[in-house]
């Protein structure tokens, strides 16, 4: 859905697959189970969505058959990024069973995640889009999955989200702690600028319009509202006149993010579309008349 490109790094995908196989394989990497099929025997396979969804989680299911499925060959018959129905086979697969089984798990476990990340970031995107006027984009947080903060920032973004910053590392955002130690805002935006070359960016957090002009006469160039209502959203935009990008925070839910949308702020930021996320029904199923035909070879 996203037009854009993420940059996503192939290394990190290996890591998040070769820890998902730790947890499953051990040290031994061993899979008693499917060591009771035949070694020789082939299968055909296929991963079928219970339910509409965007399908999300290409790249780590493709790096999962890479580390410990090499025999195995795959059909994308539904696209990165593209929507689903209830029902639909979205990839089909051919090779070698046992290692079929030993990839079935965390390949669903990947896509089960990754594709309800990108199905409910799409979801708002939708909401949102529906408001006069909207121009606000969808943004994510840092509220991730403990070590899986990359591939779900990529489903943000194969949903049609924007990212926000990937951590502490990348970027500042000024919390309303942050400014009482610092003495103030304009104490504190002051010194976060002698920072703004290695940044992508600068923002402050504020909760009244008495702060945004604050913040905005201190050359503030990205503010987040933090839990305004709708009226005070729409007085805050009008201060702001376009100086600043405004990011709204806060209680956001499907049924309040076109109200958000239509007050003219320029972004929405919702942790509950990386935290809240309810796990895509995907299930394997293996061709049993293709087995049977080849288990005797």
């Amino acid at each position: 859905m996203s037009s854009s490109t993420f940059a996503l790094n192939p290394a990190q995908v290996q890591a998040d697959v070769q820890a998902a196989l730790a947890e499953d394989l051990g040290a031994k990497r061993q899979d008693w189970t499917a060591g009771l099929i035949g070694a020789a025997v082939r299968s055909k396979a296929w991963i079928l969505a219970r339910e509409a969804a965007v399908i999300c989680g290409r790249p780590w299911v493709e790096e999962t058959l890479r580390q410990i499925a090499p025999s195995v060959s795959l059909n994308w018959k539904v696209q990165e990024g593209e929507r689903c129905v209830e029902n639909q086979i979205v990839v089909e697969f051919e090779g070698l069973a046992r290692e079929l089984l030993t990839a079935e798990r965390t390949m669903l476990n990947f896509m089960q995640l990754l594709s309800a990340t990108a199905t409910v970031t799409a979801r708002y995107v939708d909401a949102a889009a529906a408001a006069p006027g909207n121009k606000a984009r969808i943004v994510d947080t840092r509220k991730t999955i403990p070590g899986l903060r990359v591939a779900q920032k990529y489903a943000v973004h194969t949903g049609g989200g924007l990212n926000h910053r990937m951590g502490l590392f990348d970027a500042i955002l000024i919390k309303e702690n942050h400014i009482t130690a610092a003495g103030g805002v304009a104490q504190v935006l002051a010194q976060a600028a002698a920072f703004a070359h290695e940044l992508q960016f600068i923002e402050i957090e504020v909760e009244t319009l008495a702060q945004l002009q604050e913040a905005l006469d201190a050359g503030a160039k990205m503010v987040l509202l933090d839990n305004m209502p709708a009226a005070q959203l729409r007085e805050a935009v009008a201060l702001n006149a376009g100086r600043a990008i405004l990011e709204v925070s806060g209680g956001v839910s499907l049924d309040t993010v076109a109200a958000l949308a239509a007050t003219g702020v320029d972004r929405i930021s919702i942790g509950a579309i990386t935290k809240d996320v309810k796990a895509v029904d995907f299930s394997l199923r293996f061709d049993q008349s293709f087995a049977s035909q080849k288990s005797g070879d």
